[in-house]
């Protein structure tokens, strides 16, 4: 099975998953999905397919917002001072959660405290 066709089931799942388990209610609104990467990058891909099923899935829109720099730091610390509402999201890869506290001598966010983990999308082999 090709890569798209898993991101997508993966994301068709989380969408059913998440509206069975969403109240009624949510979302009222669209639902910002920060990218710490930029515009084109293999974490923009996935968010914009995983997004678009989701979108389909609830019944509501999934805005992408590319905020990329200084190696996706930039887009997690925006996304750990946003409301914690739901309705903004960080689809992030490993480097801005776990390797940036060890490799950063000051980092405006704590992964650990500011961030709930919703799922695993993909993971790549070296």
């Amino acid at each position: 099975m090709n890569i798209a066709m898993t991101l997508g089931a993966l994301a068709c799942t989380i969408a059913i998953a998440a509206q069975a388990a969403a109240p009624a209610s949510y979302p009222s609104r669209p639902v910002r999905i920060i990218v710490p990467f930029g515009a084109g990058s293999a974490t923009d891909v996935v968010a914009r397919t995983v997004g678009q099923n989701l979108a389909e899935g609830l019944g509501q829109a999934m805005i992408i917002d590319n905020r990329a720099g200084a190696n996706g730091t930039i887009g997690a610390e925006l996304a750990a001072k946003s409301p914690k509402d739901g309705y903004t999201l960080l689809m992030s890869t490993n480097t801005p959660s776990a390797a940036a506290p060890s490799l950063m001598k000051k980092l405006n966010y704590d992964p650990v405290r500011d961030f709930a983990p919703i799922s695993r999308i993909g993971t790549i082999a070296f």
